[in-house]
């Protein structure tokens, strides 16, 4: 409480004086309406007694409902209730003054009675109401003509009503600026005919081009379009509506969820990934808040598409402190830059370093001392690994092992790594050496928890997941280059099958297994799963990714299958077929228990990798690894 009156401003002041002045209005006009004459002289001397200690009543009664604290401009349904509850808190008060102080010790009889109290009442709520509505009525109708005059673009809005009404008040605050609605096209029989802040509902979806003609007729021509998140949906058919839009030449932009773009409603491009989308997993932000919330956070890897997101969204969560490890100089620039920009009261610090440098990740982390270090460092491409499979041992294994003994070391709360699908029976060098990265995590968890020094030991965890829309080296960017050049797209195999997610889901369901691990009961398992929704065909993507583009596949752009490439599979799986799974009552997330070796045969077989990989013995290698990994299969890598 003392905090919040530190925080109070001039602002604040001048609202109590004028909730003061509101209820001596109220008071001195409900004894001028109800007594006449002699009645009203008669009680003044003791109402001017009694009214400075009201006042002050009211001040703290004013203050308890938040009627102080809440800005005019922005007022609601809620703070009115609030203005009535107040006013009857008060004259609850003057009842009570009434019937129990006043009339049997003071005046001898009601001094207020019950028709001046309920007068007051209505009164009280008018003064408080009255004006805080009229500058909110001021406020809207200044926003609303500056907008008018600001060259704002006429636009169409495509959504549900719901969702129009949250970019409507960003519009009427001030928050989005140089648009200006004329319409929604709603998918929703129910909003048909329905007015939304004084935005007309005009039809379905189905009739856009109709309603951008009307509009020309009427000489005031739409430019926009903005698709609000439920106009993705799949029976919404945003696929058609950002065809219909591009070919009247409009300006197409969307609106992301609350969730994605925080309180204030921002626009964005409408990307061909938003349209690729699988209903995505609701996250329990509160949660990932609560866990990072100042926490010293590492990232390596941090210059890539997942570390990346992941500083953004630990950054977003709260961490005290974050360290950004990346051996790529302009991709550690790059993302500290944006993290500084986006995040400038946070301690964000970027360094270069290799995982593979031992002594120097060891050096890094001891000085940091962070709680948890999020590992995404790793060479991920499978054709690359396959023919320099030596590279992706020493990053995606030794690499990994710095990382972890690091954290160790360093006595960090959890390290959580980045795995993959193709961890799971591997067939590629990729899927191999992140697998085996997989099981000495398993093993150094288990082997901590077993090292009881009075302390909670680390958790070590891996999150394995497919792919995600727009990272890196992934092809709905490569198919997007390719149309862009005119063609042909290639792709491997006319069956080829993944799974896609987004980045901001992926990362956001990693916090998420973090905080499952790191729960006051430690959860048995150490590796997870997440959910990848349902497999997508690769040239389906092809197609959909054409056509999105205004463009007939096989006619204006070609699609030309290359062959399957060393170390692909033609389908991926989420399990293994021996691999016992186990639900962690997490939406989007489920724990797989796969075969855990001990740790002192993983750091003989890491000592023999060792060795093998300083003399370039690639079949040395190849039988550790399946000496380690039973499931990998043969000939494979």
């Amino acid at each position: 409480m003392i905090r919040s009156f530190t925080n109070l401003t001039w602002r604040n002041a001048l609202i109590a004086a004028h909730d003061a002045l509101a209820t001596i209005f109220a008071v001195l006009a409900s004894f001028y309406l109800r007594f006449e004459g002699g009645g009203l002289l008669e009680r003044l001397p003791l109402l001017w007694r009694i009214l400075p200690y009201f006042i002050l009543l009211s001040i703290v009664v004013c203050y308890v409902f938040k009627l102080t604290v809440t800005k005019w401009r922005f007022i609601s349904l809620p703070d009115l209730f609030n203005i009535v509850k107040a006013s009857t808190v008060l004259a609850l008060a003057l009842l009570v003054l009434d019937y129990i102080f006043i009339a049997p010790n003071v005046y001898g009889t009601y001094f207020f009675g019950k028709t001046t109290i309920i007068i007051y009442w209505f009164l009280q709520i008018f003064a408080l109401g009255g004006t805080r509505v009229a500058y909110r009525y001021f406020r809207y109708t200044r926003t609303i003509n500056q907008a008018r005059k600001q060259d704002s673009t006429p636009t169409i809005l495509i959504g549900r009503a719901a969702d129009a009404e949250v970019l409507l008040r960003g519009i009427e605050s001030g928050a989005v600026r140089r648009m200006w609605p004329v319409g929604i096209l709603s998918p929703s029989q129910a909003d048909r005919g329905q007015a939304i802040r004084g935005v007309p509902v005009l039809s379905g979806v189905d009739y856009l081009a109709d309603i951008v003609e009307d509009f020309v007729r009427r000489q005031q021509p739409i430019e926009r379009v903005v698709m609000l998140p439920s106009a993705f949906e799949a029976d919404a058919s945003p696929e058609s509506v950002l065809m219909r839009a591009r070919k009247l030449g409009l300006i197409v932009s969307r609106l992301p969820s609350l969730e994605a773009s925080g309180e204030t409603p921002r626009l964005a491009p409408v990307a061909v990934e938003d349209l690729l989308l699988r209903p995505s997993v609701k996250i329990d932000y509160q949660r990932l808040e609560e866990f990072v919330r100042g926490k010293s956070v590492v990232v390596t890897g941090g210059g890539g598409s997942i570390g990346s997101e992941i500083c953004d969204r630990a950054a977003t969560f709260g961490a005290s402190r974050l360290l950004i490890i990346e051996n790529a100089e302009p991709a550690l620039h790059a993302v500290t830059e944006s993290l500084i920009a986006k995040f400038p009261n946070a301690e964000i610090e970027g360094r270069i370093a290799d995982i593979r440098d031992r002594e120097r990740i060891i050096h890094l982390l001891s000085a940091f001392q962070p709680d948890i270090v999020f590992h995404a460092a790793a060479l991920k491409h499978v054709p690359i690994l396959e023919r320099d499979w030596g590279e992706g041992v020493k990053t995606n294994i030794f690499g990994t092992v710095n990382v972890a003994d690091a954290a160790a070391a360093a006595g960090a709360q959890a390290m959580v790594m980045i795995s993959t699908d193709k961890a799971i029976e591997p067939v590629s060098m990729l899927g191999l050496t992140k697998r085996f990265a997989e099981m000495y995590c398993q093993a150094l968890d288990r082997h901590l928890a077993g090292d009881v020094n009075g302390k909670m030991p680390m958790r070590l965890i891996s999150v394995r997941f497919g792919n995600v829309l727009a990272s890196n080296g992934s092809v709905v960017p490569k198919f997007k280059a390719q149309i862009e050049a005119g063609g042909p797209v290639t792709v491997t195999h006319p069956d080829m099958v993944r799974y896609f997610m987004t980045i901001r889901e992926a990362c956001d369901l990693v916090v998420t297994a973090a905080t499952h691990a790191l729960a006051p009961v430690r959860p048995d398992v150490s590796v997870y799963v997440l959910n990848m929704g349902q497999p997508v065909k690769i040239v389906d993507l092809a197609e959909r990714i054409i056509k999105l583009s205004g463009l007939q596949p096989g006619y204006d752009i070609d699609i030309v299958f290359t062959g399957v490439r060393p170390g692909e599979r033609m389908n991926e799986i989420l399990f293994a077929h021996e691999e016992p799974t186990a639900d962690i009552g997490i939406e989007g997330i489920v724990a797989a228990r796969p075969n855990e070796p001990p740790l002192d045969a993983l750091q003989t077989w890491l000592i023999t990798l060792q060795k093998a990989v300083s003399g370039e013995q690639r079949n040395v290698i190849v039988a550790v690894l399946k000496d380690a990994v039973p499931e990998f299969k043969a000939g494979a890598a």
